[in-house]
């Protein structure tokens, strides 16, 4: 017959007491030794840091090359004119948080010629000596064909805040005005572009092939009359050098 179950006393499982093996910490001055020795013994001074050599600094020109265009990233500004107007915009910066100057207000300047006279070389050659003067410049380019082709309202682009932009800009270069077709709705939009940077005094790029009394007769004599006053008007002539091949 099945002897009947019995409880038996369960055995306390005894706690098991853990011995911590702990190492004590190594003094920093013991272990500076160890390494200066290490070294020492290499023939590597102690004092001597492992380091990567600075970067060297990125100079705003270096930075403003990837929006110049490729053929006109090393032009140099050489007309007395345009090197004259460079120097004034740069004495009239007002000092920022760096201390370098940065552009406030300042006179405008047309470059006109007929085509081929090197305008648009110019007027970059104008960026880049203020670049390379250390003037802090926020800077906008656009052709006059270009800047309408941007701004023509379309669905889901706000044109109105380009715009906006485009006028308060510190800088701003106005290539081949008057080159483009003309309608009603250009002409507005140049006015406006023009009237804004004329009443704050900002400093404009202007390049043309046109003459005042052309540009009259394309953009209206709104646009015209506030371009002959906040202009310097430079003049430059020549044969056309895109047609000339440079002497052997």
């Amino acid at each position: 017959m099945d002897q009947p179950f019995r409880h038996c006393r369960c055995l306390r499982r005894r706690p098991l007491t853990a011995t911590a093996l702990t190492r004590a910490p190594q003094q920093p001055a013991r272990i500076t030794g160890r390494l200066g020795d290490i070294l020492a013994r290499r023939g590597i001074a102690p004092d001597a840091a492992a380091q990567e050599p600075a970067p060297e600094p990125v100079t705003a020109l270096e930075l403003a090359e990837g929006r110049i265009p490729a053929r006109y990233r090393h032009a140099l500004a050489d007309h007395p004119q345009v090197t004259a107007w460079a120097d004034e915009i740069a004495r009239s910066g007002r000092p920022g948080p760096a201390g370098a100057p940065g552009i406030a207000e300042g006179p405008s300047l047309r470059i006109v010629g007929p085509t081929g006279t090197g305008k648009t070389h110019q007027a970059y050659g104008a960026i880049r000596t203020l670049l390379a003067a250390g003037v802090r410049l926020r800077w906008e380019a656009v052709t006059a064909a270009d800047l309408y082709a941007r701004l023509r309202p379309r669905p889901g682009f706000d044109s109105e805040r380009d715009l906006q932009g485009l006028m308060r800009c510190p800088l701003l270069l106005l290539d081949d005005l008057g080159a483009a077709k003309t309608s009603e709705w250009t002409e507005e939009l140049t006015y406006r572009l023009i009237n804004h940077r004329y009443e704050h005094l900002r400093p404009t790029l202007i390049t043309s092939n046109l003459a005042t009394d052309a540009l009259r007769a394309a953009l209206g004599d709104r646009v015209a009359s506030r371009l002959a006053q906040m202009t310097e008007r430079v003049t430059l002539d020549g044969p056309d050098r895109r047609r000339t091949r440079p002497a052997a």
